[in-house]
């Protein structure tokens, strides 16, 4: 029944975007985003026979505008999209969820849970602007998979032997190993970042968010 209004608002010559009953158009002025306002309520409710949602239907510069995860900002370039920042709390929240020390499976489904979820992710945003916001978000969730494996290595025999087969000396890889700070902490540390570099993890099957992001890009 929508379409009726599609067709409306494009022999109006109106620039706009709809999905399913969530409709954004796109105007030059407050004025005249007033005056559509007023004209496709006037059409959905006589014509059509729908009722508006007056409380979700507001007059807001296109900056401020959000469907479905998605926002849009402004460049010399011209209009560029970009992804609601709550979109991204989700999607932190979600990495937290797939990423908690208590965890009870094996590393490898662990991986394997998550790279569902980060392709799903970043295939749904592919055509958002996100590169330097994702080599942020990879880094934490390297931060966080480092986290992970410290836990596992619980003893500090293990702790020991795998800080030397990952090529740390023997010296500092005692020390680290009966280390008393947090997990958050040591991931974070310069010992673990170059133990558990981002090789090590691309060689158990994890595809980091920037990468995804990059090669469903390409395919977009």
């Amino acid at each position: 029944m929508l379409d009726d209004l599609d067709a409306e608002l494009a022999a109006r010559g109106h620039r706009f975007v709809r999905y399913a009953d969530d409709i954004r158009v796109f105007v030059r002025s407050e004025r005249a985003a007033g005056r559509v306002l007023g004209s496709v309520t006037d059409v959905v409710e006589r014509r059509l026979k729908l009722l508006v949602n007056q409380e979700k239907s507001s007059v807001r510069h296109a900056r401020e505008a959000r469907l479905l995860g998605f926002g849009f900002y402004f460049s010399r370039s011209g209009v560029k999209i970009r992804v609601d920042p709550k979109a991204i709390a989700r999607l932190k929240m979600r990495i937290r969820e797939l990423t908690s020390r208590r965890w009870s499976v094996s590393m490898f489904c662990g991986i394997d849970r998550l790279n569902q979820f980060i392709t799903g992710w970043m295939a749904y945003f592919r055509l958002a602007d996100l590169s330097h916001r994702l080599r942020e978000l990879d880094k934490w969730l390297y931060r966080r998979m480092r986290q992970i494996r410290w836990k596992e290595w619980k003893r500090y025999s293990a702790r020991r032997r795998n800080l030397r087969q990952l090529g740390i000396g023997d010296r500092t890889s005692r020390e680290w190993a009966a280390s008393s700070k947090g997990y958050w902490r040591i991931a974070g540390s310069a010992i673990l970042q170059r133990s558990l570099t981002t090789s090590y993890w691309d060689d158990l099957g994890l595809l980091g968010m920037q990468g995804t992001w990059r090669r469903l890009r390409t395919t977009a």
